[in-house]
């Protein structure tokens, strides 16, 4: 194998491989990336077993073939050469090394058979359809946040895509929870989606997914079946396994009786909460909430290190209410708010509340109280 790519175009396909493989493995061949070159493109394909990406680019080839080496300091070294250079790939299969060269660096990389690299089996998927790029960046980013990090409850290690039914039809949507805070982001329903099986799609694969999603008008091909799923650009397709699980009764957790109502400017809230909560303890973190007459104070009061108040002029004509909350969770919640203003909905202290982003209903968030 021999070409000759350019080093930021061999830049951006090394470093979507080399963030697919693990750091730690036991299995030396999964810390490379299988480069195959052929006609006038080159691709560069890695995998950690539940996750493959495959990334073309295009290459002035002089040798097809095939080699294996290791994506992370390949990288590394990519990423240090100069702006604007050339760079030579050469393998020599008996010395079993990989020659990297630009301009005056030259490299020699040891290298592992091309047949020991494994390939996902390829899946009969039961659903395909497209999807633009920036509803399903959508549907994603504002709900990843709240995917759990507690390995015993693995159903809610990611993301739950599935068509869900609504008032107005049929939608595609997305939930994520940890048990303290939900996130529901819905997206019109793309043709041919309809038949989809939900999949969870896990943590990893949601954070890869972010690089093939940049361009705003790009088309997404979509393909899902009941263990596998795969999104593909003309240039990048990245295949995972999804969760091997059943994602709860969501629809239990959002409270419908809410009336409550409190908005708030979604900027002026969050910088709020993070200026009081400056003082908390990081275990507790909690923030106390106190609504009345167009007025809200934040309150934080921490024993050990001192307290924090500060009022914000906000729409609110309800009953008297004090309720705490994790001020992380707020945080989180009022930066997914795109609109200017966040809509709080209320029943008592010891109810969740519900979140929206002004009148738009197509995103809901939800988060658990805290005893202050």
């Amino acid at each position: 194998m021999k070409l000759s790519i350019e080093r930021a175009t061999l830049l951006k396909a090394v470093a979507q491989a080399q963030s697919v493989v693990e750091r730690r493995n036991t299995i030396p061949i999964l810390a490379n990336v299988l480069i195959e070159a052929e006609g006038d493109a080159v691709s560069f394909r890695a995998t950690d077993l539940d996750i493959e990406v495959v990334d073309k680019a295009v290459a002035q080839v002089e040798r097809a073939g095939a080699t294996t080496v290791s994506a992370v300091m390949l990288h590394e070294i990519v990423r240090k050469l100069p702006d604007g250079a050339l760079v030579q790939l050469a393998d020599d299969p008996h010395a079993g090394r990989l020659q990297v060269q630009a301009g005056r660096s030259s490299f020699s990389l040891a290298t592992l058979p091309r047949e020991d690299f494994p390939v996902m089996a390829s899946s009969e998927y039961q659903v395909n359809f497209a999807a633009r790029a920036a509803d399903l960046r959508r549907l994603f980013e504002k709900t990843r946040f709240a995917i759990s990090n507690e390995e015993t409850r693995y159903y809610l290690n990611g993301v739950y895509l599935h068509v869900a039914d609504s008032g107005d039809g049929p939608l595609l949507r997305c939930v994520a929870t940890d048990g303290h805070r939900l996130a529901r982001v819905d997206a019109a329903l793309p043709e041919g989606a309809r038949d989809m099986p939900g999949v969870i799609v896990p943590r990893k694969t949601v954070a890869e997914l972010r690089k093939l999603l940049e361009d705003d008008d790009m088309q997404i091909a979509v393909s899902v079946s009941e263990t596998k799923l795969r999104f593909a650009t003309p240039d990048i397709a990245l295949t995972s396994k999804v969760i091997d699980g059943t994602f709860p009764d969501y629809t239990r957790v959002i409270p419908q009786g809410n009336t409550k109502r409190l908005e708030v400017d979604a900027g002026d809230f969050a910088k709020a909460v993070d200026r009081v909560a400056t003082v908390s303890s990081e275990r507790s973190r909690a923030v106390k909430l106190t609504l009345e007459d167009d007025k809200l104070t934040l309150a934080v009061n921490a024993p050990d290190t001192g307290m924090a108040q500060e009022e914000l002029v906000v729409a609110y004509a309800d009953e008297r209410l004090e309720i705490g909350f994790n001020a992380k969770y707020l945080l989180e919640i009022a930066n997914q708010i795109d609109r200017e203003n966040a809509v709080f909905l209320f029943n008592g202290a010891g109810d969740p509340a519900l979140v929206r982003e002004g009148g738009d209903v197509s995103a809901v968030y939800v988060v658990m109280p805290m005893r202050v």
